[in-house]
């Protein structure tokens, strides 16, 4: 069992690799746009964006200083979309989510979803697994000024469930939502996605490979 000094209030979730793993086929498209053009994609690289958006790093940008080349942006994404999607048709959480909602919500300590990504995508994944019910409120790009790694989004999620951010526990998979939560003052624990666990997350207060970790025997989510 996971054990710190404090029971959370309110767990706020990160949306992507967290709760669904959406970015091992967005880099998977991503990589095989680079292999096409006689690129490489390290890991290493790409996961500076992840948790954010391409303000932060631009796959786009760093293959056309790679290339030299301009691309038509509008007309490779659409199908690049439609490629993620597919190998999204039947989205299941990843270890641990659905059981740690269910257990978060039979105490009645709210569950927020907070992510750089847009309501749409957010919000409909979570229907489609069934857990939206579960859920007290999504928090997403355009809820506040800024995405992660600003606080803003976890700032709002805080200010949304009425809680002093450090009763707020955050679970995130990238380093961008990390220093998000950090500044914001909330609680981290970091599950690190198989993209992102090459990255250090000595700045966060616990790391654990999965969320069955916060489910012990005897049903006390502690932190």
């Amino acid at each position: 069992m996971l054990a710190l000094s404090l029971t959370p209030k309110a767990v706020l979730f990160d949306f992507d690799g967290v709760i669904l793993d959406t970015e091992w086929p967005i880099y998977q498209t991503w990589l095989k746009l680079f292999q096409s053009e006689g690129q490489d994609l390290p890991i290493e690289t790409y996961v500076q964006c992840i948790g954010s958006d391409f303000d932060t790093w631009s796959p786009e940008k760093h293959l056309e200083d790679l290339t030299g080349k301009t691309y038509d942006w509008n007309e490779i994404n659409p199908p690049r979309q439609i490629e993620i999607r597919a190998a999204l048709e039947k989205p299941i959480a990843l270890p641990g989510v659905r059981e740690l909602f269910t257990h978060l919500f039979e105490l009645e300590i709210p569950i927020l979803v907070v992510s750089s990504s847009t309501h749409d995508w957010v919000d409909n994944w979570l229907e489609k697994m069934h857990l939206m019910d579960m859920v007290q409120a999504t928090v997403c790009r355009g809820d506040a000024p800024r995405i992660k790694p600003a606080p803003d989004l976890y700032l709002e999620a805080v200010r949304q469930v009425g809680l002093p951010a450090a009763d707020c526990l955050v679970i995130e998979d990238s380093l961008n939502g990390t220093k998000a939560a950090i500044e914001a003052g909330c609680q981290t624990i970091v599950v690190p996605s198989r993209l992102t666990n090459c990255l250090d997350f000595s700045i966060a207060d616990n790391v654990i490979g999965s969320l069955k970790e916060l489910l012990p025997a005897e049903k006390v989510l502690s932190f």
